[in-house]
């Protein structure tokens, strides 16, 4: 009986000890997940932010209600999504050169946002916080 209760006791540890490694690598394609969704949404943000912004440039740059209905909305489905309309949305020349006020037809219309992403797995977020930043250009139509 004393060898069965061993075995017993021998199974619990080492199922312990698999289990511990087992939740770490589950938790870390969880937090793995969250980082290609996080990444994705600033990207996506970004898109959808130049893409009204160049139908609605508005005047001064940026400042049509489209564009703040959308940053607001884009800004609800990003964590902590950064983007400044006056100084991430900018006009770009063909040569590359940023430059206010716009030139309709000649001109794209860059916009850059961030949003910074936390790990909750403890060996992957000692690697440190990750900023993700977003940028799309658009021709102003």
């Amino acid at each position: 009986m004393r060898t069965a209760d061993r075995d017993n006791g021998q199974a619990l540890v080492e199922f312990s000890l698999a289990f511990l490694v087992f939740v770490a690598m589950v938790f870390g394609v969880i937090d793995l997940g969250r980082g290609i969704y996080q990444y994705n949404a600033v990207a996506q943000a970004a898109r959808e932010i130049a893409r009204v912004a160049s139908v609605h440039p508005g005047s001064p740059l940026g400042s049509s209600s489209q564009i703040a209905d959308v940053i607001a909305v884009q800004k609800a489905l990003v964590p902590s999504l950064t983007v400044d309309p006056d100084t991430d949305i900018t006009c770009v020349d063909p040569a590359g050169a940023i430059h206010s006020p716009c030139n309709l037809g000649t001109d794209s219309l860059n916009v850059v946002v961030t949003a910074p992403f936390s790990a909750v797995t403890p060996f992957i977020s000692s690697l440190g916080p990750w900023t993700f930043k977003g940028s799309a250009t658009f021709q102003i139509q």
